[in-house]
């Protein structure tokens, strides 16, 4: 294991540029099962979610090569349709592969696919969808697999009864060398779903978003090869926001999309944060005066994102006042509030009013375990102070990251595994903006 040592209370002063979308990276992957060319995939972020996922594809016998930030994938050596448990498990993306194997060899085998420690997250939403397309689905709990076949998947109308993000890419994937014609109805919207989208089509598929939330998918017989550079990672235009604003700092973020950004530079504003437009891909943010509290309910796009709230709980911390969060998308997502009081912040947790959770909530209602908690109360401004902290999943681990930045005195971070899943070097990029930050192996 790894440790992160951080000296904080130092502000963060320079420029750092976004990498591509981790989110759109993995997908684009598992699209390449869906043809024998070459593929190529440009602006690729070099964390440890893709080297994972590039193994998914390596254990199918597929041919990958990554180059600076550039990956190629060809599978016209592709051998295996099963997904061994080990590479799988690790990754709930690795679920992504069924669709495309399915179109091309009508059989499939993956684990119970893995991931962040997040909730339930369960792919039943796709699984149901798949069936519709003329999947025969079984899971075998005695090994731990999902087992898929289908002679040839043809078109369906599918309607989500919640917003799913993976569901919506896992059988649009499906969808593109199907029979007929496909309609997701309550489909997500979320940006990086329209770049994967854009991908699909630069590869010859026809795919089409008709409505905010349904899209159309007309199978065709073959799909090419493609060259395709993916949009930037917004998920870490907002660390870098507020790692800029919590600490004092004054930070320019290039490869910028403040259009994908509107429900979070709404909220930043109200709490005193600005962004200012140098150009339309770099954005300068600073805080304007004090730290205003805020009252945040997370939802699917175009609402508050949920991968946005637990840096945004620590920002809260410096606020004047009582902040609250309440995270409506999934079951369990405050690991990171325990870590946080490590250092001194003062949060408490509590459950809002809600007459129908069921409807209300995104995830499984089913699936909520005894003792979870919806929602946080911030009590701030308070001073944070060093601490040894572990972290368990990704954004738990760069909302820790950045308490450590903001806090008096020397914090060291156990489980960084968790930041290289989603954050390219971060270390050394943190360090260009004048942290005092260093990676050293954890004595056991």
């Amino acid at each position: 294991m790894q440790t992160l040592i951080i000296q904080g209370g130092i502000p963060l002063r320079g420029e750092i540029a976004v990498a591509g979308a981790k989110n759109v990276a993995l997908k684009a992957f598992a699209s390449a099962i869906l043809t024998d060319d070459r593929v190529e995939i440009l602006n690729v972020p070099l964390i440890a979610d893709v080297y994972y996922m590039l193994d998914v594809l390596k254990s199918l016998g597929i041919e990958t090569d990554i180059h600076d930030h550039s990956v190629q994938i060809q599978s016209f050596s592709l051998k295996n349709t099963t997904v061994p448990i080990d590479i799988g498990a690790r990754l709930r993306t690795s679920s992504l592969v069924v669709g495309p194997l399915l179109a091309r060899f009508g059989e499939a085998r993956i684990p119970n696919p893995g991931g962040c420690r997040i909730g339930a997250r369960p792919i039943d939403r796709h699984i149901h969808g798949l069936q519709k397309m003329g999947a025969k689905i079984t899971y075998h709990p005695e090994d731990g697999f999902f087992y898929l076949q289908a002679s040839k998947l043809h078109g369906a109308e599918i309607e989500f009864e919640k917003n799913t993000h993976t569901g919506t890419e896992a059988l649009i994937l499906a969808a593109v060398l199907a029979e007929g014609e496909t309609v997701l109805k309550n489909a997500a919207c979320e940006v990086e779903v329209d770049d994967l989208i854009r991908f699909l089509v630069s590869m010859g598929a026809q795919v089409k978003r008709i409505k905010e939330r349904e899209i159309v998918i007309r199978g065709v017989s073959k799909l090419h090869g493609a060259r395709f550079s993916l949009m930037p990672d917004r998920n870490e235009e907002v660390t870098f926001a507020l790692a800029a604003v919590a600490t004092g700092g004054d930070v320019i973020v290039r490869h910028s999309r403040r259009a994908h950004l509107g429900a979070f530079l709404k909220v930043f504003a109200q709490a005193g944060g600005s962004h200012e437009v140098i150009d339309d891909t770099t954005t300068r943010y600073v805080q304007k005066g004090p730290i205003q509290s805020t009252d945040i309910v997370t939802k699917p796009h175009p609402g508050f994102m949920t991968d946005w709230q637990a840096p945004w709980a620590l920002y809260m911390t410096q606020a004047v006042g009582i902040s609250t969060i309440h995270e409506t998308v999934f079951e369990s997502r405050f690991s990171y509030v325990s870590e946080l009081r490590k250092m001194g912040a003062h949060i408490d947790f509590f459950d809002p009013p809600v007459q129908d959770p069921e409807s209300y909530y995104n995830f499984n209602w089913s699936d909520r375990l005894e003792g979870y908690h919806q929602a946080i109360r911030i009590f701030g401004p308070t001073p944070l102070h060093d601490a040894v902290v572990e972290i368990d999943d990704l954004r738990a681990g760069a909302t820790v990251l950045l308490a450590a930045l903001v806090a008096s005195g020397t914090s060291y971070i156990h489980g960084v595994e968790q930041i290289d899943r989603g954050y390219e070097n971060i270390e050394e990029r943190f360090q260009k903006l004048g942290a005092r930050i260093t990676r050293k192996e954890k004595e056991l």
